[in-house]
């Protein structure tokens, strides 16, 4: 696909627009912007962290996980309701790859509902939208 289909197929979904390294480059920087990219450094250390094979390393990254996102007071603190926190603390002790695939559902769906929509109003989407357009059609159009 061009840039510009590329860009504008990010709005298909959120999946679309993790899956794509400059889609998520381009929302993790409105994230920023909004103050809520823990939502999707979460969402990636998650996906990171069921990738895990050694029995040590799931115990240490899980640890870090809960450290950074759930734990009261948490350096980039992710916004999940108490029943989910809770039963996240009860279980970190003897964590398993799925001990935070509730919390990630719900951050996932935070995004979707949330984030995304207002990433694709954004102007910055606007704008990386109009860049790749404007740059297919000078490719195309070489002789203006």
């Amino acid at each position: 696909r061009s840039d510009a289909g590329e860009t504008m197929a990010w709005s298909e979904s959120v999946d679309t627009l993790l899956a794509n390294k400059d889609g998520l480059a381009a929302f993790w920087t409105f994230l920023k912007s909004e103050f809520s990219e823990e939502n999707v450094e979460f969402w990636l250390a998650c996906e990171d962290f069921k990738k895990t094979k050694s029995s040590t390393k799931i115990a240490s990254k899980a640890q870090k996980i809960y450290s950074d996102f759930i734990q009261a007071d948490a350096p980039k603190e992710i916004n999940i309701d108490f029943h989910t926190k809770n039963n996240i603390s009860q279980n970190i002790s003897e964590p398993t790859l799925s001990c935070f695939d509730d919390a990630q559902r719900l951050i996932y769906s935070l995004m979707a509902k949330d984030s995304f929509p207002r990433f694709l109003r954004s102007e910055a989407y606007k704008e990386l939208v109009k860049k790749h357009q404007d740059r297919n059609q000078k490719r195309w159009l070489p002789f203006l």
